[in-house]
């Protein structure tokens, strides 16, 4: 069985050193080398190509962002960023994923060597499912043991569905995305008039990220994009993301539907955690939901989607060709929980119509 191969690109001797030592603990991972900046790593490239770039974003000689772009437009090859948790390192890893990064793995200023000693399980992670994501032909080895932690169900942070509302004129779209999300999510959005239904969704994202990825997809759409904010209205033309380490539940007061943006542990190893929006849609929604899953790995979200499902909302899953990586999606085919399996660039039309649908059958209950 090959293992993944990595070349890790910082400036900092001391990052490149604790992220490949990390790595190398690994049983399925080999670090091929380590580079100080982009120059030095396109000279490690010519004699061995990486299947996964570990990349710094701010480097001397080449930033980290021309250097992806030039990966990307010439041998595309799965980069995980490796950011500072500062607002400007934000800004700059937003960059990044719209170049066409897989995922983020986040370092303070200080303490880094603890730090990602401590985050080792989401670096190798992040690795693994950067080598499986489809910015190329080739496939890696998915048959790689892989160190998992307790994983909790959405039952830890709210009970099971109850029956859902009756259905209503207004109609709500809720996302579950992870690895690839970023592009999914801008293709998506910026596709939708500002006439669209109510969104609201689930990135799987650090800390002080989503405010920067909401800020930028916000200055992209036609839609109003925010991150979201505790019992802030869900209404037509704006899509709410989750603030990243925080759990986002949809409530409904009357006929208005509202967010609760909320603490608690980890679940499916996330917060937020995209089974959480889905169940709680699943409760206060039902059939006036209309729940979509794209591209991420692992499985969260396939429960909840089947419960969306199963308290009569509609459910979209995306194609396994227009993944990154095809892994959440999968996971709610094989539950039941996807009534329609659909490519990326067809989900935005799907939500329009749901949206339609919804007043053309207000109409007729007036009449």
């Amino acid at each position: 069985m090959s293992k993944i191969q990595v070349l890790v690109v910082d400036d900092s001797a001391v990052v490149r050193q604790v992220v490949s030592g990390l790595l190398e603990e690994d049983a399925g991972i080999q670090v091929i080398g380590a580079a100080a900046d982009p120059i030095f790593a396109l000279e490690r490239m010519k004699r061995q190509w990486p299947d996964v770039i570990v990349l710094d974003v701010e480097m001397p000689r080449m930033d980290g962002i021309t250097f992806l772009k030039k990966i990307m437009a010439e041998h595309p090859t799965p980069v995980v960023i490796c950011s500072s948790l500062t607002e400007k390192g934000a800004e700059t890893t937003m960059q990044a994923l719209a170049a066409g990064a897989v995922s983020i793995v986040t370092k303070p200023r200080a303490g880094v060597k603890r730090f990602l000693e401590d985050a080792s399980e989401d670096l190798c992670t992040a690795v693994k499912a950067a080598a499986r994501a489809n910015v190329r032909r080739l496939k890696v080895s998915q048959n790689v043991t892989e160190r998992t932690a307790p994983k909790l169900t959405a039952d830890a942070v709210l009970p099971a569905a109850a029956h859902a509302m009756a259905q209503t004129t207004e109609r709500i779209v809720t996302i579950g995305t992870s690895t690839g999300g970023t592009q999914a999510l801008e293709t998506l959005l910026t596709a939708l008039p500002r006439v669209s239904p109510g969104m609201v969704i689930v990135q799987h994202m650090p800390e002080m990220f989503t405010g920067a990825f909401a800020g930028r997809l916000n200055g992209l759409c036609e839609i109003e994009v925010r991150e979201a904010r505790h019992n802030e209205r869900v209404i037509p033309g704006l899509a709410l993301i989750a603030p990243g380490g925080k759990h986002m539940l949809l409530k409904r007061s009357g006929a208005q539907y509202y967010v609760e943006v909320i603490d608690g542990p980890l679940v499916n190893r996330h917060r937020p955690s995209v089974d959480v929006l889905f169940r709680s849609a699943a409760k206060f929604a039902g059939k006036n939901a209309l729940g979509v899953i794209m591209t991420g790995m692992g499985d969260d979200g396939a429960h909840g989607l089947l419960e969306m499902r199963e308290a009569g909302a509609e459910t979209i899953g995306q194609d396994e060709k227009t993944c990154i990586v095809y892994g959440m999606p999968k996971e709610a085919v094989k539950l039941g929980a996807v009534s329609k399996v659909l490519p990326l660039h067809e989900i935005a039309e799907a939500m329009l119509y749901f949206g339609r649908e919804c007043v053309i059958h207000s109409r007729l209950a007036i009449a």
